[in-house]
């Protein structure tokens, strides 16, 4: 018999198959969503450098859950991004948001950017903090408003944590700083037992998390450490898997070598180099990027890992201070303040600028073209708020006085130290060392917002650097192709610090993710107005949170603090 013939067994067979589809539907789609959230329609870039592929990207518990022609996906929501490109959230290679973090976690300028990583700790890092080293840090603190909880990285570390972040941090251990808590901002030998504790130092941050040892070899009192006694730190650092990241002690005619010197440091540590803000500073030493590109290639041709990073721009950004002779970046800010005062010191800063000094070849104010190329960033005090913006020839016609003794009286009223912007770069230097494969991209540059009026006029690279790359350097220019803008900003910069879980789309990584339009992305920060937020990146995700929604930031805080191989928790 069968069911044509029953109608009865026919309305119960078609009743069990009605239950069977059901219950099927069911058990394939369970009544909590598979996905937290879905992007579907968009470009994917993975960040590999690859061309752009079509499907979807799947985000469950903060991690990426698939990625590609996905079969029926669900998810609690699903972001459109038809017309966008959809990436791994860009590292900063160069950040120095070690502060307005602590301040602000929003991370306003940097997320806005579509960045999901910081990195930290540039020089004089934000730990340890001991000693002479824990009364500098606390002066720097004081614009900032911020009062210290910390002296190690860990309990820095926890503040940031218990706070929240809206991005994911990991810093270095700066050889200055170090050497600050041990010694002080003083030019003189350290004993075996002092330096001994400054390898100490360095170990106990590598076991609280940092990725490795960082120098600023143009300040005081990083200028003071000798090769050898780099060497000697970044060995603690190779120890925990560390790398070694240097501004190097000169970027025009001394830039061979300060290069040479940190390829030394690399290869005697047993350890990867990493040269922040690459570039060739000062009119008289354009055009001769590419020699400094062989050194780094002829380098790694020989085995050693280095690498670098630069910012899209052709203006630095430095201490007013730095115009200064060296011998007088040693010591405290009030021993600098004195010694302005003085007109013998006043007479030889002069002679210095207009005639040099040996091993001084890269002194900022020759770097930048003469006084007009040197632009008053930040001043803290009242009466000095109409200066910032200003070029230094400017102000000194304001204040009817010359040049040197203009600056001088400034950092006189400002306590001994300013920020300025210095005008030394050609954009084809610049745009020669963007080709280079293992150059990343880094801002140098603070999580700011327009509120933080400490800030004055800063940089336009802190609201704008890696928009600038994707809107001029990739659509308007053409120098670098779009997939391999975005691996330099993700991939690259992931391989580079060591930060294995990020800068790919890939299953099983962290869900950090920067949607952007390729045909509206600009920065819209100028040298004039820099606070201004950049435009056509309206989605941004960190772990699997949407932080960046359709341009708005939704005020969350996902990020976490990306600890380097060495820690013990």
């Amino acid at each position: 018999m069968s069911f044509r013939s029953c109608p009865k067994l026919l309305l119960a067979g078609v009743a069990l198959a009605a239950v069977i589809v059901t219950f099927s539907s069911f058990a394939a789609w369970p009544e909590e969503s598979e996905y937290d959230l879905l992007i579907v329609n968009g470009h994917i870039l993975d960040g590999s450098g690859n061309p752009w592929s079509s499907g979807a990207v799947a985000i469950r518990d903060g991690k990426i859950g698939a990625v590609g022609h996905l079969v029926n996906p669900r998810a609690k929501r699903v972001i459109d991004a038809k017309g966008l490109v959809v990436a791994p959230g860009f590292i900063d290679l160069h950040s120095h948001s070690d502060y307005t973090l602590v301040l602000d976690g929003r991370a306003e300028s940097k997320i806005r950017q579509g960045v999901t990583t910081e990195i930290l700790g540039e020089a004089e890092s934000a730990a340890p903090a001991i000693g002479p080293g824990a009364e500098a840090l606390d002066r720097e603190l004081h614009p900032y408003g911020i009062q210290r909880d910390w002296t190690t990285y860990r309990e820095y570390f926890t503040r940031l944590e218990r706070q929240g972040i809206s991005v994911n941090i990991a810093s270095y251990v700066g050889s200055g700083q170090v050497w600050m808590d041990v010694l002080g901002n003083v030019n003189r030998r350290p004993t075996a037992d002092e330096l001994e504790t400054m390898e100490r130092l360095v170990d106990q941050a590598m076991r609280d998390g940092a990725i490795g040892l960082s120098s600023g070899l143009i300040y005081a009192p990083n200028m003071f450490e000798t090769t050898d006694d780099l060497i000697a730190l970044a060995k603690v650092a190779a120890r925990y898997g560390g790398i070694y990241t240097s501004h190097i002690r000169g970027e025009g005619a001394e830039e061979p070598k300060a290069l040479a010197e940190a390829i030394e440091i690399g290869e005697k540590a047993r350890l990867p180099v990493h040269v922040l803000h690459f570039k060739m500073d000062a009119k008289p030493n354009w055009g001769h990027m590419p020699e400094q590109v062989r050194i780094l290639e002829q380098a790694r041709q020989r085995g050693v890992d280095i690498t670098a990073d630069q910012y899209p721009y052709i203006a630095a950004m430095t201490g007013l201070e730095q115009c200064l002779p060296p011998k007088l970046l040693e010591g405290t800010l009030a021993e600098r303040v004195a010694k302005l005062k003085d007109p013998e010191v006043r007479a030889g800063i002069r002679r210095d600028i207009e005639t040099g000094l040996p091993g001084w070849g890269d002194d900022e104010v020759k770097g930048a073209g003469g006084w007009n190329g040197v632009l008053v960033a930040a001043l803290q005090k009242p009466e000095n708020k109409k200066y910032e913006g200003k070029r230094m020839d400017e102000i000194a016609r304001m204040m009817g006085k010359d040049p040197v003794d203009a600056l001088c009286d400034l950092l006189i009223s400002e306590g001994g130290a300013a920020d300025a912007i210095y005008f030394s770069m050609s954009d084809a230097d610049v745009e020669f060392a963007m080709k280079q494969p293992w150059v990343g991209v880094g801002s140098d540059g603070i999580a700011a917002s327009p509120e933080m009026t400490f800030l004055g006029k800063p940089h336009p690279r802190f609201y704008g650097t890696f928009p600038r790359v994707l809107g001029v350097y990739v659509r308007e220019r053409r120098v670098l192709t779009l997939a391999d803008a975005v691996r330099k900003m993700t991939s690259l910069a992931a391989q580079i610090t060591g930060l294995s879980d990020r800068g790919l789309l890939r299953p099983g990584l962290a869900a950090d993710i920067t949607i952007f339009d390729p045909a509206t992305v600009r920065d819209k920060a100028t040298f004039e107005d820099p606070s201004q937020y950049p435009g056509g990146i309206p989605y941004v995700i960190v772990n699997g949170v949407v932080v960046i929604d359709n341009g708005q930031h939704t005020g969350a805080k996902p990020g976490r603090v990306l600890r380097g191989r060495g820690a013990q928790m």
